[in-house]
């Protein structure tokens, strides 16, 4: 990939395009990322820089991770993250990578984890009709048949039921980036990003253009 970049994901909220129409958006605080560490095909066997983003208290972070920033010359970062960018070797470590990467236009995959939402039924979960409401119906918003009982006597891979709902990695792919702002790290992205608020975001240049 040319582009990735971490973000934390603040909320959503509307802009105004030059055109006047109004346009619903993310708001990331990206970055600034700094790079701890330059992989090389000679030493590591592939090409990729490695970046720490995030505050935490040096307390927080174990002896073997404080010596690698160390090693680095940086601060202790909450997260580390490798990306593999066909430029990596004009990277330098202890070098800042800000939000403006990304410029107004370009395409994006925003990838995260969702919301966990627990225990859910089958019409929450998976969208089922249910039944009548009336009191005789005796059939509200139960899944419905799971299946034959004496052949197969099992009920089959994949079938839709209850059970825990989200908390799981989602990609979006090909959103638009409407605006950047480098002074306040800050990425405004056309549309929904998967995550709570305060989700850790991973945005990289889009593998598709065609949706």
């Amino acid at each position: 990939m040319k582009k990735a970049m971490l973000a934390t994901k603040i909320g959503m909220t509307q802009v105004f395009a030059e055109d006047g129409t109004l346009v619903p958006v993310t708001v990331l605080q990206a970055g600034p990322l700094t790079v701890t560490q330059v992989k090389t095909d000679e030493n590591d066997g592939y090409s990729a820089i490695q970046v720490g983003f995030g505050e935490i208290r040096e307390a927080l972070v174990n002896k073997p991770m404080k010596g690698h920033f160390a090693k680095a010359g940086v601060p202790v970062k909450r997260y580390l993250k490798e990306f593999r960018l066909e430029d990596a070797g004009s990277y330098t470590v202890g070098q800042e990578i800000k939000a403006d990467m990304f410029a107004a236009g370009d395409h994006v995959d925003a990838i995260a984890t969702s919301k966990g939402k627990g225990f859910q039924g089958a019409i929450h979960r998976h969208g089922l009709s249910r039944g009548p409401m009336g009191h005789g119906s005796k059939y509200h918003r139960h899944a419905g048949s799971n299946g034959a009982c004496s052949d197969p006597s099992r009920v089959f891979k994949g079938k839709k039921m209850a059970g825990h709902m989200g908390n799981v990695r989602v990609t979006v792919q090909n959103l638009t980036i409407v605006r950047t702002d480098a002074d306040k790290n800050l990425i405004l992205v056309k549309g929904s990003v998967p995550g709570p608020k305060k989700a850790l975001v991973m945005l990289k240049d889009t593998t598709r253009t065609d949706i």
